[in-house]
Order: structure tokens, then C-alpha cells, then sequence
């Protein structure tokens, strides 16, 4: 495998000072991004079906072990507050459960079994879309989430940093970024783990931009649960109503702190039932009521 290679660049990283080790390692992630850009069409398929099933009432679930399964937590924790969704919509399995994000837990990742039964364990449907994310491509855990899920009907993608790779043959989108040898030897929490990330911002990200909840590049349906949400949320509020901050303040009380209500009750003078009934017979989707933005 190629994750499992020694790295001709940083055989001797052990005796060098400081700054040259870091220097190898930057080096070795700017490698990173190219990588991931030779997957573009194949990340851009998997968004399209993870729009068309969230559309149709399905959710979005990542399955990962190790590294793979904590960036996993991380990028469906943080689409609630950065999109206000469900936190239903946007789910992770952890080979070894949520104590594993702080502890490792010894032979979870091997449990093809365990796998298979913690999918299922979520009511998995035909609408949803299972993620299964592996630096090897061949976690067995990874790989009994998706047979069950395919056994259902769900869609299944696959993203592995080796190619071939069973992951990649199982899914019915296959994602390989291969980023070649780590710095350290195996340790695939590191250019891997970069790649992984980055393609779950995308997967993530695309997806809400499609489904309405950006508009321009505003997260216009942030959810504003802390004084830093808050300010974001005035700001975007007056900058796209063309209003003070002060008054941006009064409309977002009186829209219960939706952005989006409070911006359409500014632009078309609507209370905020109506902008609400507004938004909802435009799927929530900002641009079909007030225009697309021009800035």
C-alpha cells in the first residue's frame, strides 16, 4: 500500500534540527491539495447524489476508524451551527463509539461485523448516503458499513488514499486521493488525514451551498448560539438588507434570529411569518426570493 511506503524525503528526518523537519513536512502537504484536485469529478459526484437523497428526505453518514472516524465527528458536528441543520442530517460512526475520539480502542477498526450493526443501528434507508472513509482502503469496519448499507439500497461512497483498494470497488462511488508515502512511516493522521479533511469540507460544504444554505458566499443560515454567531449574523444581515447593525439587531429578534427571515422581511417590507412562508415555498433558498447576489 501506497500509505504504508517508507518516504525517501524523510529517511533520515531523525537527525536533522528543527526547521528542516518541518520544512519536509510543510513540503510534503503542499502536495496535498493536487492530490485531492485529481479527484474533483468524482467528489463532485458523490455531492450531486448526497443533494438528490437529502432532497428526496435522506441523510448524510460518515463512517470512519481512527483519524478517519474523529475528522468524520468533526465535519457532521459543525454543520449544525455553521448551517443550522438537524443534527439528524449530517451523521458519524466512530469504529469503537464516541469514546474513541479521545482513547483509542483496540481491534474496533477490525469488526467488519460491528461495522455492519452500527450503520444499521441508525434506521439506515434507501434515501440515505453512507461515506465510508479509510486512509488504507481496507478497514474492515469501513467495509461492513457499506456492504449493510448497500444491502438497504443506500447510496455509498468510498474514500481511500490508495488505489486499488476494496473500499474503492465496494462503494458505488469510489474517491482516491492518493498522497503517497507519509513523513512518518504509516502514520496516515498526517498528509492522509489532510486529504480526508479536505475532502469532507467539500462534501459537506458543496452540498449545503447547493441545498440553499449560502447565499452569495454567506452562511445565511448560520445558527446564532454565541455573542461571535451573533455579530456574524448582524453583519450578514445588513450587508445584504442594506441596513444598520443596530436595525439588522432588531430584525433578527423579531425573525427569532433566522438570518434569512430577517434579511427577506427587510428587502420586501413582509413580516416575519410571511418571509418565512416565503422561504419555504422556495426551499429555503435566499436567491429565489430577493435575486442572486450581486457582490
Amino acid at each position: 500500500m501506497q500509505t504504508e511506503q517508507r518516504n525517501p524525503r524523510s529517511k533520515h528526518i531523525d537527525q536533522l534540527p528543527t526547521l528542516d523537519v518541518l520544512r519536509i513536512m510543510n513540503d510534503e502537504d503542499a502536495t496535498v491539495a493536487a492530490a485531492v484536485r485529481e479527484a474533483l469529478p468524482d467528489i463532485a459526484r458523490a455531492v450531486d447524489v448526497i443533494v438528490e437523497r437529502i432532497g428526496r428526505g435522506g441523510r448524510l453518514i460518515y463512517v470512519g476508524a481512527g483519524t478517519s472516524g474523529r475528522l468524520a465527528v468533526v465535519d457532521a458536528s459543525e454543520c449544525v451551527p455553521t448551517f443550522s441543520v438537524d443534527p439528524s442530517l449530517v451523521r458519524a460512526v466512530i469504529a469503537g463509539g464516541m469514546q474513541a475520539l479521545v482513547h483509542s480502542v483496540e481491534g474496533a477498526e477490525d469488526d467488519i461485523r460491528q461495522g455492519r450493526a452500527d450503520v444499521l443501528a441508525l434506521d439506515l434507508r434507501a434515501d440515505d448516503v453512507v461515506v465510508g472513509l479509510a486512509a488504507s482502503g481496507r478497514t474492515p469496519y469501513v467495509l461492513g458499513a457499506l456492504a449493510a448499507a448497500r444491502e438497504v439500497g443506500a447510496a455509498t461512497v468510498g474514500v481511500s488514499c490508495n488505489r486499488p483498494a476494496p473500499l474503492l470497488e465496494a462503494a458505488d462511488i469510489g474517491i482516491a486521493v492518493v498522497v503517497g508515502p507519509e513523513v512518518i512511516t504509516g502514520s496516515t493522521r498526517l498528509k492522509a488525514g489532510t486529504a480526508q479533511k479536505m475532502i469532507l469540507n467539500m462534501l459537506s460544504t458543496a452540498t449545503m451551498i447547493r441545498l440553499g444554505k449560502v447565499y452569495g458566499n454567506r452562511m445565511v443560515d448560520v445558527m446564532v448560539s454565541n455573542e461571535k454567531l451573533a455579530r456574524r449574523a448582524r453583519g450578514i444581515v445588513a450587508d445584504v438588507a442594506g441596513v444598520s447593525h443596530d436595525e439588522a439587531a432588531r430584525l433578527l429578534e423579531e425573525s427569532g434570529q433566522e438570518v434569512k427571515t430577517a434579511i427577506v422581511m427587510s428587502r420586501l417590507g413582509l413580516s416575519a411569518s410571511e418571509a418565512r412562508a416565503r422561504l419555504n415555498e422556495a426551499g429555503g433558498r435566499l436567491a429565489l426570493v430577493i435575486g442572486e447576489s450581486k457582490d
